[in-house]
């Protein structure tokens, strides 16, 4: 395809798309433009809500670049590490119900981690809470083996690598820590992880298309992913993933979900909303504020400076640089796709920016937090 008729049928798009509800913050449109036209990203999807009401929703560029599919505003990314608060949600709201307390120990729920060791040898006694905010020091699961299957699967692989600190001595961004608390919520609630998130959380909110198994018509809404050439520097299509349906293989808390920005758009409504939507509770307010309450105190925390953590959440304590739009206060998760969530309570507003590119922002970096694409969103939809 020539690169001309490629801009024309970007342009043709966008137009149809908004044909009937033209953008109203076309400033958005400009931000996702700019960033196709750099060669950046092939398209995205974004959503702006406030608690109470949808003020945008754009899909611009395209899902698949080699044949011309457009991004339409269900489009379908693997959304990564904004897994992990849905994670931390659904182990909030069965402290909610009194099952469990996130200072709990972990060795309350999996007796294994009874016998687990720090780096000085003394008890690790690891609450859930440390798994949540990146604190506990442990190891990442030992790779060999079958494939796992479930999250208990993954337990023993866990439990086998030896932790990396002392619990609470440093923050550092652990996919084990996460899983574990995903596993806890199936040892205390009696249900697979995936079951819980879509009969608690999904199905009530109306979040249809969130899923860890995208299956029938979902697969043709799944967006491509890219790369960029070192070569080149074009996009190219990384290998799609053919176990998308495939249910023996885990439902991880830590990067497994797949979603659209308006699923995740309902999500952050029912955040803004502490912890309810259309007349719905999910989580109590008081919730809702644990979640996203700084847990790191002085530690170098986050991937961009003036970060803190929460529970499964990442917090701008100091914004500045990338976060520069945002409140102080404002919580959220990205993904290594370039995905991210912001929910900014100050503001009474949520910012959902879905793309799929990979090795995205400074090289080596891990989820994409420093893109200008990202910041250049936030200050387009910021009030």
């Amino acid at each position: 395809m020539t690169m001309s008729r490629l801009l024309c049928l970007m342009v043709c798009m966008t137009i149809s798309v908004f044909a009937s509800d033209p953008p109203k913050l076309p400033a958005v449109t400009t931000a996702i433009q700019s960033a196709i036209d750099a060669k950046e990203v092939p398209g995205a999807v974004t959503a702006v809500v406030t608690k109470d009401r949808l003020i945008d929703l754009q899909a611009v560029g395209f899902a698949d670049v080699e044949s011309a599919k457009p991004m339409t505003p269900d489009s379908i990314f693997w959304i990564k590490s904004m897994t992990k608060p849905l994670t931390a949600v659904a182990v909030l709201m069965l402290q909610d119900e009194g099952k469990l307390n996130v200072e709990d120990k972990v060795a309350k729920y999996l007796p294994g981690f009874g016998d687990l060791k720090t780096p000085s040898g003394k008890a690790a006694d690891l609450t859930i809470g440390q798994l949540l905010d990146h604190t506990s020091g442990l190891g990442e699961a030992t790779k060999g083996g079958p494939p796992a299957r479930t999250l208990a699967d993954l337990l023993p692989r866990v439990l086998a690598s030896p932790m990396q600190f002392e619990p609470g001595e440093r923050w550092k961004y652990t996919q084990s820590g996460i899983n574990m608390a995903a596993h806890i919520v199936e040892v205390v609630s009696g249900q697979p992880f995936d079951v819980f998130l879509e009969q608690r959380l999904f199905r009530p909110l109306g979040m249809k298309d969130t899923t860890f198994y995208p299956s029938g018509s979902q697969l043709d809404r799944v967006v491509m992913r890219y790369k960029k050439s070192k070569e080149s520097g074009a996009l190219e299509p990384e290998p799609a993933r053919t176990d998308l349906p495939d249910r023996t293989r885990p439902p991880t808390g830590h990067d497994g979900l797949y979603s659209t920005a308006p699923d995740f758009a309902r999500f952050a409504q029912m955040l803004l909303n502490d912890g309810q939507l259309d007349g719905r509770r999910y989580l109590k307010p008081e919730s809702v504020k644990r979640l996203a309450t700084p847990r790191t105190g002085g530690m170098k925390a986050g991937f961009v400076p003036g970060s803190a953590w929460g529970l499964g959440v990442g917090i701008v304590a100091q914004p500045q640089g990338v976060t520069a739009a945002l409140s102080p206060g404002t919580y959220g998760h990205g993904g290594a796709y370039g995905t991210q969530l912001w929910v900014d309570p100050a503001k009474g507003i949520a910012y959902v920016l879905m793309i799929q590119r990979t090795t995205f922002g400074t090289p080596g970096y891990r989820n994409a937090d420093d893109t200008k694409l990202r910041a250049d969103f936030q200050q387009a939809a910021a009030p």
